[in-house]
């Protein structure tokens, strides 16, 4: 089935998502640029919830594709500056202060959350439930079980394209083309990985403060227990308190143990480390029980490798020691790759020449033509199937990346089901797996 570009917008959209739901996928040529260049009454209107430093740089992104509508922040400092930007609001999209108003819109297609980290699984599942099209940031989730719920809330709406932030996934030239190398057995079974993700910054004490007029401090702390104003607790530097982030093993995780465990096939329902490590970590605040016994300053670990064993053998060492990136150690050579280069002799002699055709890459872009990331996203929208970063492996990795935390905070080695998804033999370390939610503040349960 094919859609006339000449269909108005929703026609359009709500045609695509029938098609998808029934289970088939519309034609349309692989080098269209989904959206991209459409008549305006054909682009997706955009709503984008979070406008901060990386919200304001993945609305830009959003805007090449889609019409943005409506912005929303909690700052409304942020949201008027993207209200009048240019690039994005242009003067003329709505701006409020509570993401459900944006939720409420009937005409809005796809939202964009880039809020802090313990805001996104609420703010996604109620946006499906919305019937939206959901671009959410990494990590995706704060606990265990938040990544149960939002995968069930996918589940139940696969009309819906649910994309995650993870752009590492759409580097072609150094991350595919490891991941490829790792999958056809170039480098022989692996051994080992080493994931460098550095350690979580230090700093405190932090003095409490008056919140700035412009901010909603109650509204920014969500599901988390409310507590006075500390600049260095809100915006950017929320990742470096357990209460709303994982630290590096998330903020960093998220990025480098998805590329690892994609190829190493461990990205899947059902797959996972079986035992994780953390022996090996130090937090800048005494810690009793895995909580920080001081609420003053930075919490999360900076100093750690935390050993993840998979039901193969192969070990998984997560480290804030040495470069980042991420090092495979095969029985026929080493590969290491960052965001900066791709070295070891398999690229030096070129292993792969052979070995990383575009058929390759297609396969890796889960049947999609390679493009830029968000691009992905809107002609997933567009013709259906699975984004290349979509929810179902990301909470694998997520489930990896809360487990080195757990592990870390209670410093001791814990074993995991990743069948059953969940902690064996401890229950204290099961106690981590959920965090009850300030009242008012509850995710929705599919």
């Amino acid at each position: 089935m094919a859609v006339s570009a000449r269909h108005p917008r929703r026609t359009f959209l709500g045609a695509t998502a029938a098609v998808t739901a029934a289970g088939a996928v519309p034609f349309f040529p692989s080098t269209r640029r989904a959206f991209a260049n459409e008549a305006a009454t054909d682009r997706p209107l955009v709503g984008c919830i979070g406008v901060g430093s990386m919200g304001t740089g993945d609305a830009h992104g959003h805007a090449q594709f889609g019409d943005v509508v409506a912005v929303c922040d909690v700052d409304s400092r942020h949201a008027e500056r993207a209200k009048h930007d240019d690039k994005i609001g242009k003067g003329k999209a709505d701006a409020y202060g509570d993401y459900r108003r944006v939720l409420d819109r009937p005409d809005i297609d796809v939202v964009s959350i880039v809020t802090p980290d313990h805001w996104h699984v609420k703010i996604a599942i109620e946006a499906l439930q919305a019937g939206k099209h959901v671009f959410c940031q990494k990590p995706l989730s704060l606990t265990l079980e938040e990544n149960r719920l939002v995968r069930a809330a996918a589940e139940k709406h696969p009309d819906k394209v649910f994309f995650i932030g993870t752009q590492q996934r759409s580097d072609r030239d150094r991350f595919m083309r490891a991941v490829n190398m790792v999958q056809k057995g170039l480098l022989g079974p692996i051994r080992k990985v080493t994931v460098g993700i550095n350690g979580s910054p230090t700093g405190g004490p932090f003095q409490v403060a008056e919140a700035p007029k412009e901010l909603d401090w109650n509204m920014w702390q969500g599901q988390a227990l409310a507590v006075p104003y500390r600049e260095k607790r809100c915006h950017y530097e929320f990742r470096w308190w357990y209460e709303y982030s994982g630290g590096k093993f998330t903020d960093w995780g998220a990025h480098h143990v998805d590329i690892a465990q994609w190829a190493l096939r461990e990205d899947a329902k059902g797959k996972g480390p079986v035992k994780i490590d953390g022996a090996d970590a130090k937090h800048p605040v005494p810690f009793k029980d895995g909580y920080p016994e001081r609420d003053d300053s930075y919490n999360t670990s900076h100093d750690f490798a935390v050993t993840c064993t998979f039901p193969s053998g192969v070990e998984m060492v997560v480290t804030s020691r040495g470069d980042n990136g991420i090092l495979f150690e095969g029985e026929k050579g080493k590969l290491f790759v960052n965001r900066g280069k791709i070295t070891g002799a398999p690229v030096e002699e070129a292993w792969d020449k052979d070995a990383f055709a575009d058929a390759d890459v297609v396969t890796l872009y889960k049947g999609k033509p390679f493009e830029g990331h968000k691009n992905n996203f809107y002609r997933c929208i567009r013709e259906g199937g699975l984004p290349v970063s979509d929810v179902y492996s990301h909470v694998i990795a997520m489930n990896t990346c809360h487990l080195t935390a757990i592990a870390a905070r209670l410093g001791r080695a814990i074993t995991w089901d990743p069948v059953g998804e969940t902690i064996t033999g401890d229950s204290q370390a099961a106690a981590f797996m959920a965090r009850a939610p300030r009242s008012g503040y509850e995710i929705p349960r599919v």
